[in-house]
């Protein structure tokens, strides 16, 4: 989901944000192209809900922004020392009842067995298998690799449009039941915005231009890889979308890795789907403006772990994934681009798997698939 506000600034909403929210970023799943057009095309319901996300998500930024002025403690140095490689899965899901008040009423511990209440356990079972994918095929312990307890607030708000990560937390909205479901429907949104965090906690990319399309993607990435893992899917199974179910609609999901600009086509409030596949449909947004297109043309770095997923066939996680985990966590810094991650993800290959091993080949291939290299 999204960085600085993947619903911040635009040009057409005043007051949606500004070309600064990379510093202050709150992550989300919808982007500000989807909220614009349900605004100009919805009904009088809808637009109403898209403008209080971009309301709300204007008030996130600030306090995150407030929050992080703030002198901290040094927490760390005061705690007991944790062995970052052994296994330490806590999660705690949240009810905001409706509110806007963080983290809300506790619904679930970690030892605590299902509620009956869907988005709770969507939240709490899609936290535990993206805890999964990354502790047991690369032995990362949560999101910072230190055991962080795992936080999470389903029912924020009245028909919030959204979820996302603030820099602290997951929190999910109920969807308006017209033109999105639940947030908590889809695993890969549960997982898209939890990678945010370990993003953050790594490279930490900036949310702006390329580095930020990298941070959605790295998120889109994984996202998928957690839902494949989840279903026992190889590469050529799985349909490499995400958010299939929480757009309503048959045929409608909110990106394609596989066919980036196809994920949604002649939507009756969102239009069509303006992802490019390859540099030849880049768009140099202004920065205040999606943050200069980290939602557009984050599809070129999707669809290149896509092609590389594919040439290399099986389990995505387990060779593709790896590398670019790797890239992710050694060979990127914050401001990283398209180019710098293609010849990252490159080393990484040839580290991993050898010089001219298959593994290299798949990933050198894949990026002048999408005219980056």
């Amino acid at each position: 989901m999204s960085s600085g506000g993947v619903v911040a600034g635009t040009a057409r909403v005043r007051g949606a944000g500004s070309w600064a929210d990379h510093r202050h970023p709150v992550q989300c799943i919808v982007p500000p192209y989807m909220l614009e057009a349900i605004i100009a095309s919805g009904s009088e319901a809808q637009r109403r809900a898209a403008l209080e996300v971009l309301r709300r998500s204007d008030l996130l930024r600030q306090q995150r922004a407030l929050a992080q002025a703030q002198p901290r403690l040094d927490l760390e140095s005061m705690a007991p020392s944790v062995d970052a490689h052994s296994s330490r899965r806590v999660r705690r899901t949240y009810d905001a009842r409706h509110g806007d008040s963080l983290p809300g009423v506790l619904a679930r511990g970690e030892s605590d067995g299902p509620t009956g209440d869907p988005a709770v356990d969507e939240a709490h079972d899609g936290a535990g298998a993206t805890w999964d994918l990354y502790w047991q095929e690369y032995k990362r312990n949560s999101l910072d690799d230190r055991g962080k307890i795992i936080d999470q607030t389903v029912h924020y708000g009245e028909r919030f449009d959204n979820a996302f990560w603030n820099g602290e937390q997951m929190v999910y909205g109920d969807g308006d039941g017209e033109i999105f479901a639940r947030f908590t429907i889809d695993v890969d949104i549960i997982a898209h915005e939890l990678t945010h965090g370990v993003t953050q906690y790594e490279a930490n990319l900036r949310y702006w231009y390329q580095s930020g399309a990298l941070n959605e993607s790295f998120s889109d990435v994984f996202a998928s890889l957690v839902k494949q893992r989840l279903l026992g899917q190889e590469a050529a199974q799985a349909d490499w979308l995400i958010g299939a179910g929480v757009l309503l609609g048959d045929q409608y999901a909110l990106r394609s890795l596989k066919a980036p600009g196809t994920a949604y086509v002649h939507h009756p409030a969102l239009g069509t789907d303006p992802q490019p596949a390859t540099m030849d449909g880049y768009r140099e947004l202004p920065a205040w403006d999606d943050n200069g297109g980290v939602h557009i043309n984050s599809g070129i770095p999707n669809h290149a772990f896509y092609l590389a997923a594919m040439e290399l066939g099986g389990q995505a996680w387990r060779k593709a994934g790896l590398i670019w985990y790797r890239a992710l966590c050694n060979e990127l810094d914050a401001n990283a681009n398209f180019l710098r991650a293609a010849q990252a993800t490159v080393r990484v290959a040839r580290a991993e798997f050898g010089a001219g091993s298959v593994e290299e080949r798949a990933v050198t291939k894949a990026w002048p698939g999408v005219k980056v290299l």
